[in-house]
């Protein structure tokens, strides 16, 4: 009797062990795409995947495409065309058309969080440009690997200050905010490379409303505390690299018109220096370049109404939770913001400056 009931014990445990994992399949059984490409003609999608294969010692590049009326569909009829099952779980990069992010991608980024079948961490790109020659110019590249376009976005290989890093949980949860909308980076097909950044997206609500370029995404990349460190800026004193950046903010409001003071510090480097400029006129002539940009970029976002710099979360203090559902329509458009730039010029590089030469 003792034994009967052991046994029935150890088939238990086998049973909750097998449960868990019935449905598993074998690494080698799986098409784990790096890159996803989406488009969309009127209700249909296609969809591109980038799948690494590995032959005679040498990673290959293979483009999958399939069309259908969702997304899980495609997955489906890839699958069910293809050797291997579709995993999508090591996607690191979606490229959306131009046209679906301006028709909006709200349903899109939704069914990934709700299916997770897409990693949230997963960069998002827009491209400028027919998505089907981007992925046919990746295909017939030479030599073509697998990371080319991950690591254009890689901080420790291509990546570059001005370009904004959103992934999908970013885009998602600007989505469901009252107060922050995001940017996107955009991309065209090159002429010499496979990709080239032309600007950031404005995405309000999970939809395309405008475009920043390159010199305010970093403005942008600044007030979310990306490091600008390594970006050159040339002026008609000289050129001077960034080392660091910090941001520091206040906001009230005043008669129900909301009022923002953000105050930006930079750490600089001179590179070159034209005409014997001073330290002084080069420290003037790049907060004056500065302030023009925060003007331009934000009587740009301001108009489209889209927060991309997040302004709306410095009044929560002051405004509830049910004024702040209104905050773009009522009080973004009527906001008062100033900025300040203080410029620490830290070293002169290995140039000597017009001061220095008789030492």
């Amino acid at each position: 009797m003792v034994l009967k009931k052991l046994g029935l014990c150890i088939m238990f445990v086998f049973v909750l062990i097998l449960a868990g994992c019935w449905d598993n399949k074998d690494i080698n059984h799986r098409t784990m795409p790096v890159v996803l490409g989406i488009t969309k003609n009127q209700e249909e999608y296609k969809l591109f995947l980038q799948v690494p294969q590995a032959a005679r010692g040498q990673v290959r590049t293979t483009i999958v495409r399939e069309t259908g009326s969702t997304i899980n569909q495609i997955i489906d009829k890839m699958s069910a065309n293809l050797e291997s099952n579709v995993d999508l779980l090591h996607a690191k990069v979606i490229i959306v058309d131009r046209s679906l992010a301006e028709e909006g991608m709200k349903d899109l980024i939704s069914g990934f969080m709700r299916s997770r079948d897409v990693p949230s961490k997963a960069l998002m790109v827009i491209s400028q440009n027919d998505i089907e020659d981007l992925f046919t110019a990746l295909e017939n590249q030479e030599h073509s690997e697998e990371t080319v376009l991950l690591d254009f976005f890689e901080k420790n290989a291509g990546w570059n200050p001005q370009i904004p890093i959103t992934r999908v949980w970013h885009v998602y949860h600007s989505i469901h905010s009252y107060t922050k909308d995001v940017s996107i980076a955009m991309i065209s097909k090159g002429e010499e490379s496979l990709c080239e950044f032309v600007g950031g997206a404005v995405i309000k609500n999970g939809k395309m409303v405008d475009m920043i370029d390159s010199d305010e995404t970093l403005l942008y990349n600044a007030f979310n505390d990306e490091s600008n460190q390594g970006k050159i800026e040339v002026m008609n004193e000289g050129s001077v690299m960034i080392l660091g950046n910090r941001m520091n903010h206040d906001s009230k409001i005043v008669n129900g018109r909301p009022y923002f003071h953000s105050e930006l510090r930079l750490n600089v480097m001179v590179l070159e220096t034209k005409e014997d400029a001073s330290r002084e006129e080069i420290r003037k002539a790049l907060t004056a370049l500065l302030l023009e940009r925060y003007d331009k970029m934000f009587s740009k976002i301001q108009l489209s109404e889209a927060d991309i710099l997040g302004i709306g979360q410095y009044f929560r203090k002051e405004l509830s939770r049910e004024k702040l559902k209104n905050w773009r329509s009522k009080y973004y458009p009527k906001l008062v913001f100033t900025q300040d730039i203080k410029i620490n010029i830290q070293n002169e590089g290995n140039l000597r400056m017009p001061a220095d030469e008789g030492s």
